[in-house]
């Protein structure tokens, strides 16, 4: 698929559980940031969570960003699993320990289900994880996007094993800036 000419806004969900965490997140974030052809715009707060799935394994930091891409979908989930194997994730237990995971979560005006990609992602309803920082950062532009992460936060138990880890520190495009 070619990329585009005018930038789209994708959610994209991260997790670490291995070595400096929030370090890796971080580092993510600003690899993301620095592609040509990505813009970080807002990030969420950085919560402690419990595995899910594989539980025999550390505790996860996850955190949400907001980014506006030319990507396009599948060419910014390259750029997504590159910078996780530059960062040295290894793939060898579904739902493992990891030092960095990047999952597309959403690209507006996008729908699709392919073997390297679904959009929207079809487990982020599920999962407090993702929707907790999601919910920090989704912009009520989005009304469906909005609506949906609300909803699923309302019907999901579990929230207690979720906890602020700290406060994001990236510059939210959004805010007023400052004299």
């Amino acid at each position: 698929m070619n990329d585009m000419k005018q930038e789209a806004v994708a959610y994209i969900a991260l997790g670490a559980n291995l070595g400096d965490r929030e370090h890796s997140l971080r580092e993510a974030i600003a690899r993301l940031n620095a592609h040509p052809a990505v813009r970080v715009a807002a990030c969420s707060d950085i919560y402690e969570t419990e595995p899910v799935g594989y539980t025999d394994q550390p505790q996860f930091l996850n955190m949400a960003a907001r980014v506006a891409s030319t990507l396009a979908p599948q060419n910014l989930l390259r750029v997504m699993l590159g910078i996780e194997l530059e960062m040295g994730r290894v793939r060898d237990v579904r739902w493992g320990p990891r030092v960095i995971d990047l999952d597309l979560l959403y690209m507006e005006g996008f729908e699709m289900d392919s073997p390297e990609l679904t959009l929207p992602h079809p487990r982020m309803g599920e999962r407090l994880f993702v929707l907790i920082p999601l919910a920090d950062i989704v912009s009520s532009d989005n009304s469906q996007l909005h609506a949906f992460v609300h909803r699923a936060l309302g019907t999901l138990d579990g929230k207690e094993d979720i906890r602020k880890w700290t406060r994001s520190n990236w510059p939210d495009e959004s805010a007023p800036f400052a004299n």
